[in-house]
């Protein structure tokens, strides 16, 4: 696809007054059925992708390019706006450079780059913050690799949950002063953090999964935040179908619903390519 129209509509949301909330996508099927179902966007994660290409938990043992290759699949196959959590970047500020450049030409709509001492090192047992000074180097990187300004590049910090609230608006303030196009924070539980959130933030806010004591749109709304994300049910939805449709395969059961031979067509383009088939084979 081209990736304009995708990047200029999520430039739309974050300026405009309502917060959306993503659905999470991990293939070209998926993407179209989130499509086709009306969200206004798509979340490709890191921790989906690890689970989708490698079978591996999120520890980060995937590469930039295992990543990169699924979202250019996934922008390829739907016009969806394709938002990729590109997680520590894959390595240090140059990295982070290179997986900007790569995620562009994939064709996403915008990408997070996010402050977390990743992959976890030898002899740390809990997850912790980089030096808010590197972390600023990363932002900073990130901006400057982009070749399309309609690109969104997003700072995230997970201080909330690893140092705290101060910490996590000490971080705010210093990556929304590079240029960012918003800033991402997972962790917050309280609608007194949002509220402190938003009275520091002069860009958009992007949040994490929220919990149900802030799961509140118009709330969010209010608060400047334009993108919350619900979670990655839907990956864990069709391992579960999987299974149950592998077991009852397996014990001669009668099989789970399926999705109807009309959906296939859909979800396929069936109609586009018999077009082009009477176009250029017949």
């Amino acid at each position: 696809m081209n990736p304009a129209p995708g990047r200029a509509r999520l430039g739309e949301i974050l300026a405009g007054a309502a917060c959306i909330r993503p659905v999470s996508v991990f293939d070209p099927i998926s993407a179209r059925l989130a499509e086709s179902i009306g969200f206004e966007a798509g979340m490709y994660a890191g921790s989906v992708s690890s689970l989708v290409v490698l079978g591996a938990p999120d520890i980060i043992l995937l590469t930039l390019t295992e990543f990169a290759a699924q979202a250019r699949r996934i922008c390829r196959a739907s016009s969806i706006p394709l938002i990729c959590d590109a997680d520590h970047g894959y390595g240090n500020a140059l990295n982070v450079m290179r997986t900007v450049e790569e995620l562009e030409a994939a064709g996403v709509a915008g990408l997070t780059i996010e402050d977390t001492d990743l992959p976890r090192p030898f002899g740390v047992d809990a997850a912790r913050p980089l030096a808010r000074e590197e972390g600023l180097g990363k932002v900073k990187a990130a901006l400057a690799a982009r070749c399309d300004p309609s690109l969104k590049i997003f700072a995230r910090t997970g201080a909330m949950a690893m140092t705290g609230l101060d910490d996590a608006l000490e971080r705010l303030r210093a990556y929304q002063d590079t240029g960012c196009d918003g800033v991402f924070l997972t962790g917050l539980k309280a609608k007194a953090e949002v509220e402190a959130v938003a009275k520091v933030a002069r860009v958009p806010i992007l949040l994490g999964a929220i919990g149900k004591d802030i799961d509140d749109s118009a709330f969010l709304a209010a608060h400047g935040v334009r993108i919350a994300l619900m979670g990655h049910q839907p990956f864990m939805a069709a391992v579960e179908a999987i299974r149950q449709t592998m077991q009852a395969q397996r014990d001669g059961k009668p099989l789970p619903p399926l999705a109807s031979a009309q959906i296939m067509k859909e979800v396929t383009r069936e109609a586009d390519y018999s077009n082009l088939t009477r176009a250029f084979l017949d």
